[in-house]
């Protein structure tokens, strides 16, 4: 082989091997992704079952949550309420299930738990989230509750820090854990402020009675109490009326008497909401305890912003002490203990 023919050759195996290793053309840049489609099935179709009147505030913030997200399009959104505890609730719940087709059954099961269960049992298809002091049920009941105990810590020591009497009384619903646990935080509160305080508690026995609400506190009035705790609706008027300071509970309830209503703890149910149903569109629910997402860390508990334009006796250092403590609680440097035994009738620490 020649010279000349032996060069070419090597010329066109070092240019093959140049081709080989220079880098392919630029792809086509892909274009913008398109926003995620509405699912052909429409919003989740969400029902609430509640026990009791939605003006009582522990079904109110659940009725409130599922507004909010039918307002923003998220869920079809109906409900029943002031079901009771007569028997109506397990009627009202397998005509909810035969008839109106919904992904998802909201509602409050304590008094009326073995009921809810039955027909959570028979129909597994759809998610059933009630509130509830038991735990979840495979494959589809899951539970919440509120877990506000930490804002009510909160409203005790406001609540200690303004009375002058040193006297404050409760006005509770039964003494159930979910209850105990929140007077029990707000009684902690008010004695890490005033040792000497004396806590009255009263409970009427009742989730939603405004007449007896009213009237127990009342009587803890003619006991002395210049400040009062409405565990349950129906304290904050007889505060007003008398010319004394309150506290609300489960949301902010200042509207209701702005000149004496401080604050109290606030319950969200917005994070519990948005949860199951984002689990229920994208088809992954499962049953489960939903007890975080009602804590202060998820933004499921808040104190309600302190009114200080009250006619009581409201410091800025008290104000400053209280806010001092909750960005502790925020940033898990202080914790509330949890106690869900049954409050004494009286603190008696006077």
């Amino acid at each position: 082989m020649s010279r000349k023919i032996v060069i070419l050759l090597a010329s066109i195996a070092l240019l093959a091997i140049i081709a080989a290793c220079a880098p392919l053309p630029a792809a086509p840049a892909p274009a913008p992704a398109e926003p995620a489609a509405v699912d052909d099935d429409g919003p989740v179709s969400v029902f609430g079952a509640y026990a009791t009147a939605i003006e009582e505030p522990w079904d109110g913030v659940i009725h409130a949550a599922l507004n909010a997200a039918q307002e923003a399009g998220q869920i079809e959104y109906s409900y029943t309420d002031d079901i009771g505890y007569a028997g109506d609730m397990e009627r009202i719940l397998r005509e909810v299930a035969e008839e109106n087709e919904s992904d998802v059954i909201f509602g409050d099961a304590f008094g009326n738990e073995e009921a809810v269960r039955r027909v959570a049992a028979d129909y597994p298809e759809i998610a059933f989230v009630f509130g509830s002091g038991g735990g979840p049920a495979n494959p589809n009941f899951s539970v919440f509750d509120n877990w506000i105990h930490e804002p009510a810590y909160l409203s005790g020591m406001l609540a200690g820090g303004i009375s002058d009497s040193g006297v404050i009384g409760v006005v509770g619903g039964l003494p159930v854990p979910e209850v105990n646990r929140i007077v029990n935080a707000f009684i902690a509160g008010a004695e890490s402020v005033n040792p000497n305080v004396d806590v009255k508690t009263t409970f009427i026995n009742s989730w939603f009675d405004p007449a007896a609400a009213k009237e127990a506190a009342l009587a803890q009035i003619d006991a002395g109490a210049d400040v009062l705790f409405a565990e349950r609706f129906g304290v904050i008027g007889a505060a007003a009326d008398n010319g004394f300071c309150a506290f609300g509970n489960m949301s902010d309830q200042k509207e209701l008497a702005p000149d004496y209503v401080v604050s109290g703890p606030v319950w969200h149910m917005e994070p519990t909401v948005q949860y199951i149903v984002s689990q229920v569109a994208g088809g992954t629910y499962t049953a489960q305890d939903l007890k975080d997402f009602s804590m202060v860390a998820k933004g499921g508990a808040s104190l309600a912003p302190i009114n200080t334009d009250v006619k009581c006796n409201l410091t800025d250092e008290l104000v400053q002490m209280v806010q001092d403590k909750e960005q502790e609680i925020v940033s898990g440097l202080f914790r509330v203990d949890i106690t869900e035994s049954q409050p004494p009738a009286s603190s008696g620490r006077q």
